[in-house]
């Protein structure tokens, strides 16, 4: 669910300007599941992007809020590997930026409660991911479900992050982070940063079988999602089954068209072209040719990557050194900040 557009702009008036040396970044990905098109444009490529302008970036595989559903142990294990896999794939590189796993840095859990004692049940109650959520699980939703996004404050309160990239979808939970540096400051003196906003220019990519929703790792029809891991046959089948309209023509128009419109949406994702540009190479061109022209390109963007994914994989012990250097430096960042707090409240 979108966030109210007061929020938004409010947010956005934190926006990245120009490359200061006092800015620090922090953004997390949950191990769950595969990362698809959706994870890419939407995060992933928008952190490629940001190392190479920033100095100092943390992105974070936040394996503590993968536990706000139940998960084998083994098959979490393996996604934080094949995670970090997909992200180095990708273009995230270790040298730029820390790349580490949220829970080899306890201060994150420690810090989250002191947080929480910070935060009324009524503000987490108002959220409308926990509605949809606790919904989900026949209400019978999780502790831990109902306070990860004070957790989230945690993790971007911990290194006394300045910006933090987020999607529409995420602007609510950003807000509890900025109320909930708000109200520590007040209560024990200046000492958190007030994180902005980097919003994502990037048109939301929605599912292929249900182009009203955005695509999910969770979605049940499995071919409404595309992964970055798929096959070049699962792409092409799982465009051939897109669901569009009765219309043959390829034109851009979300609210009458949503179908159509997706796929102008991921073809301008994946070559870089406008949407303005991709529907004025197409005019003369039906929806069903149109399909194979927006798999072609996917494949043509992804396959490369998908390669790279398999070859990392196979390479476990790289791997983990690359998540055990990151959780090193930052608990060298983290530690010095949370003694601090500790201090603070009277811990010390």
């Amino acid at each position: 669910m979108a966030a109210p557009r007061g929020v938004i702009r409010a947010l956005h008036r934190g926006t990245l300007t120009q490359n200061s040396s006092m800015d620090r970044i922090f953004s997390g990905i949950q191990p769950t599941g595969k990362l698809h098109l959706g994870n890419y444009f939407g995060a992933i490529q928008n952190w490629v992007r940001l190392q190479e302008e920033y100095n100092s970036m943390l992105y974070s595989i936040v394996d503590l809020h993968a536990l706000t559903v139940p998960r084998e142990p083994a098959v979490l294990r393996q996604s934080i590997l094949d995670t970090t896999a997909t992200l180095l794939a990708c273009g995230i590189n270790p040298e730029k930026c820390l790349l580490f796993q949220q829970s080899q840095v306890p201060e994150h859990a420690e810090l989250g409660w002191i947080l929480g004692c910070l935060t009324s049940r009524p503000r987490i109650q108002s959220f409308p991911q926990w509605k949809v959520k606790n919904a989900s699980q026949n209400y019978e939703g999780t502790v831990g479900l109902f306070t990860y996004p004070v957790l989230q404050a945690a993790d971007i309160l911990l290194y006394k992050s300045t910006h933090v990239p987020v999607g529409e979808d995420q602007v609510l939970h950003l807000e509890l982070a900025r109320d909930i540096a708000q109200h520590f400051n007040k209560k024990y003196g200046n000492f958190f940063p007030v994180p902005k906003a980097i919003l994502s220019t990037t048109k939301k990519i929605k599912s292929l079988r249900d182009p009203t929703a955005k695509m999910s790792k969770s979605d049940p029809q499995k071919l409404g999602t595309l992964n970055i891991t798929d096959s070049p046959e699962e792409i092409v089948l799982k465009f051939r089954k897109a669901v569009t309209d009765f219309t043959s023509e390829v034109t851009y128009d979300p609210d009458s068209r949503p179908g159509v419109s997706n796929l102008v949406t991921i073809h301008a994702a994946v070559t870089g072209l406008s949407i303005k540009e991709v529907v004025h190479q197409c005019v003369g061109v039906d929806t069903a040719h149109y399909k194979g022209i927006v798999a072609e390109a996917v494949i043509q963007k992804f396959v490369p990557i998908r390669n790279e994914i398999k070859r990392l994989q196979e390479d476990k012990s790289h791997l983990e050194k690359v998540l055990q250097a990151g959780a090193e430096k930052a608990k060298e960042l983290a530690s010095p900040v949370y003694q601090e707090i500790k201090r603070l409240v009277g811990f010390q």
